[in-house]
C-alpha cells in the first residue's frame, strides 16, 4: 500500500529552485529533473523502509542523473515526510534543523 509523501515547505523552495537552475539552461533538462524528483518521489510512496537510513531517523533515495537526494522521514504507515531536495555534493545535513518544525 503506498503511503503520502508530502513536503517540507523549504523542500519545496529547493525544488523549485533547482527547476529554474535546470530551466535556464534548457527546458528539456529541466523537465528531466522533474521526472527524477517525481521517480523518486513515487519510489519513497512505494515503499518508504526500502532505502537507506540516515542517522538512524532518516532515509534517503538519490535521483538518476541529477547530483540531488530527497531526504525524507516516514510519520507513521501511512505518511512521510521529504525534509530536503538537496545538492548531493553540498553541505550535508543542513536540513537536520527542518525536522524539528
Amino acid at each position: 500500500m503506498a503511503v503520502d509523501v508530502l513536503f517540507h515547505r523549504l523542500a519545496i523552495q529547493e525544488y523549485r529552485a533547482a527547476c529554474r537552475w535546470y530551466g535556464r539552461r534548457s527546458p528539456r533538462t529541466e523537465q528531466a529533473f522533474r521526472n527524477a524528483i517525481d521517480r523518486a518521489v513515487q519510489q519513497i510512496a512505494a515503499d518508504p523502509e526500502q532505502w537507506p537510513t540516515y542517522r538512524n531517523h532518516y532515509r534517503w533515495v538519490r535521483t538518476r542523473r541529477f547530483p540531488y537526494v530527497l531526504y525524507y522521514h516516514v510519520l507513521d504507515e501511512d505518511h512521510a515526510v521529504i525534509l530536503a531536495v538537496a545538492h548531493a555534493r553540498r553541505r550535508p545535513g543542513y536540513w537536520l534543523r527542518r525536522s524539528r518544525s
